[in-house]
């Protein structure tokens, strides 16, 4: 029997984590989940009062939310956020054994600093991070697809502020991964994104 093997894929939002991670799970015939499975979980059996960074802020509408933080102060909460989703990752990481052969978790709740603090000398353990920093592509699928809701849900005059939150989110990703010294792919959104991914991942007869 294979060793069991966990791959990581983190990632800024709109960047193509659950499209990649779906064709790396298939690849190596693996499952996979997300860490917005795994947050939804968490958010049903703990309290705001308790676990207040489990959440997004209350009484803010996408609107609101977008008008009154600033785009670093957006970060801020969202490294906050995946501090506190990371709880429950981590302990699935650990204890799931259902999955026997191991299983792909992408999400944008998976951080360098987090993974290195609890899974940096598990051979059973791989992370790697996709970062893309064009504006413009980036402001394409926020306003086509949208990020806070459906993109026409809310007005496009606040969409500017999520591309520049998650910009800002991709760049301080990058630094973080380059500190503990995980592999970083830089996503074109083409076709040769699978396989730079799968280059730095271990090839599936090496496990």
């Amino acid at each position: 029997m294979s060793e069991r093997r966990v791959i990581l894929i983190g990632g800024a939002p709109t960047v193509g984590k659950s499209t990649l991670a779906e064709r790396v799970a298939k690849h190596f015939d693996l499952p996979w989940i997300s860490t917005d499975q795994i947050r939804t979980i968490m958010r049903k059996v703990a309290s705001r009062v308790d676990h207040p960074r489990l959440f997004n802020p209350d009484g803010y509408t996408p609107e609101k939310f977008l008008r009154e933080f600033s785009a670093d102060e957006i970060v801020r909460i969202e490294f906050d956020q995946a501090e506190a989703v990371w709880t429950g990752a981590s302990a699935f990481i650990k204890q799931e054994w259902t999955w026997t052969r191991g299983f792909v978790v992408e999400g944008v709740n998976i951080l360098p600093h987090l993974v290195a603090r609890d899974f940096m000398n598990d051979p059973q353990v791989e992370a790697v991070f996709l970062v893309d920093e064009n504006v413009e592509r980036i402001r394409r699928v926020i306003h086509t697809r949208g990020l806070a809701g459906a993109a026409n849900s809310y007005s496009d005059d606040v969409k500017d502020k999520e591309v520049e939150w998650v910009t800002l989110f991709s760049r301080r990703l990058r630094a973080d991964a380059a500190k503990y010294g995980y592999p970083l792919v830089e996503i074109r959104k083409s076709a040769a994104d699978f396989d730079a991914l799968l280059a730095v991942l271990r090839p599936a007869d090496s496990v």
